[in-house]
């Protein structure tokens, strides 16, 4: 860590990208360091941050298609991963959404998604979203409380990422309800459809 924050603007971007790999440490503690020292470069510092998340988010992808769960069962206790993989199969968008802005780190969900092929384009859509709210929220609470934010962070990060998530995920839920709900009516017709011409038949024979 003290390796990174040496190297300032390029450490935060190594970190932000291998925290989507493999580094057991979020790369928030480097952005809230870095946005600490200057607070003025705070929005610039959250752009480096979610690009190196971004960039790192096929490589562990990769690994995930390559040895995912060898690699997962080294990192994480088998209560979680296989807490992880259920939640993942049935909510897989929920799922990496929730994983992109919270404490979860967020490489369980990339290397998880090489694992079970889910679509590479919606693992990097998702982490945008969810990434963004994360390193941007921090950089505006800095960039506008100057360094004040810093006992400021936690409180606030954690309403507004739990109000985020909450939102985001009523919305998900709310289009997967209209998405079934459309899905039945569609089917009902076409059987009623197939009764109503046999009896027809039938009352003309």
């Amino acid at each position: 860590m003290d390796f990174l924050r040496n190297l300032g603007d390029i450490g935060l971007f190594i970190h932000a990208m291998i925290d989507a790999i493999i580094f057991p440490i979020p790369a928030l503690f480097s952005q809230l360091s870095l946005s600490a020292l200057s607070p003025d470069r705070a929005i610039w510092l959250a752009t480096i941050g979610f690009v190196g998340c971004l960039i790192g988010t096929p490589i562990g992808y990769g690994i995930g298609k390559v040895s995912g769960n060898l690699v997962l069962t080294k990192i994480m206790k088998k209560k979680w991963y296989d807490s992880a993989t259920a939640l993942f199969t049935k909510h897989g968008e929920a799922a990496i959404l929730v994983g992109a802005f919270t404490p979860i780190p967020f490489k369980i969900f990339t290397i998880l998604s090489g694992c079970m092929s889910y679509p590479l384009w919606k693992l990097l859509s998702y982490a945008a979203i969810g990434r963004a709210v994360k390193f941007y929220t921090v950089g505006v609470l800095f960039y506008v409380y100057g360094r004040a934010a810093e006992n400021m962070v936690d409180s606030v990060l954690t309403i507004i990422l739990l109000s985020v998530g909450a939102l985001i995920g009523g919305v998900w839920l709310t289009v997967r309800f209209i998405k079934n709900r459309r899905k039945k009516r569609s089917e009902v017709p076409v059987v009623q459809g197939s009764k109503d011409s046999i009896d027809v038949t039938a009352g003309e024979e």
